[in-house]
């Protein structure tokens, strides 16, 4: 008898967590390596100033923090983006990914200069995974419906943006992000990853519990996969932005920086 998708989701987040904390440290067990230096990058229907909360806190605790401009092309780009900034920082450096930024951080991130690894609601592919079937296993989420193109070029539409990307912030506030957010290419989507840095790297994960973008359970499964040090964070897809705070720590935490 086939399994339903529930079923074969809960079967798979079983399997692999198994296999994983079988075979790997998690975070939780790892004393992190101290650093000053803080990468950043952006997903999808946003820019490099989403991270403008968090980085003012950063800032204030002491590090080095920079937020990439992903390109938004193509992965292959997006990643270079990313290893360009790494490739700038003086020691050991914390690579942070929101969304879709999670498959820049699962390639980029085996770079000598990365020490940790921090995933803010965001995906976390395995080497060749294919990412869209992996998701396809567990329910869509509402944002998904939202997504309108011109020709190559992909966006959220203000409905899908305000309600199901940035629910939980003032209107005014929401709006101001839906006006800047930056288009991306069809071809992004296609990409996937040929390294997996979760599995050499020490990973933090903030799971987003009201999240329309990425579904929770997803994101959960993808947390406990990779064996990542885990919060959950009552918030939208765009906890970084609503729940700076928490996203702060737990970064400052992946850099040795907490307490």
């Amino acid at each position: 008898m086939m399994m339903n998708r529930r079923a074969f989701s809960t079967a798979l987040l079983a399997g692999a967590a198994a296999s994983l904390l079988s075979t790997r440290d998690t975070a939780a067990t790892t004393t992190p390596i101290k650093a000053r230096n803080v990468v950043l990058v952006h997903g999808l229907f946003a820019d490099g100033s989403c991270w403008s909360e968090v980085i003012a806190r950063l800032q204030a605790a002491g590090l080095n923090a920079t937020s990439v401009q992903n390109p938004l092309s193509t992965l292959p780009d997006a990643v270079a983006s990313a290893e360009r900034v790494l490739a700038r920082q003086d020691g050991p450096t914390v690579l942070v990914g929101h969304s879709f930024s999670g498959m820049i951080v699962t390639e980029a991130g085996v770079h000598p200069n990365v020490s940790a690894l921090v995933y803010v609601a965001a995906r976390a592919p395995d080497a060749g995974e294919d990412y869209t079937a992996l998701a396809k296993t567990f329910p869509t989420p509402p944002a998904s419906a939202g997504i309108v193109f011109d020709g190559d070029e992909g966006r959220l539409s203000e409905e899908a943006f305000l309600r199901d990307f940035a629910g939980d912030l003032p209107k005014e506030k929401a709006k101001v992000l839906y006006a800047v957010q930056q288009p991306f290419h069809k071809a992004l989507l296609s990409g996937k990853t040929t390294h997996a840095a979760w599995r050499t790297k020490p990973s933090y994960y903030a799971v987003s519990t009201e999240d329309r973008t990425i579904n929770p359970d997803l994101e959960r499964f993808m947390a406990k996969r990779m064996g990542a040090k885990t919060i959950e964070v009552k918030a939208s897809h765009v906890s970084l932005i609503s729940r700076p705070e928490e996203i702060t720590r737990l970064i400052l935490e992946a850099a040795g920086h907490q307490g």
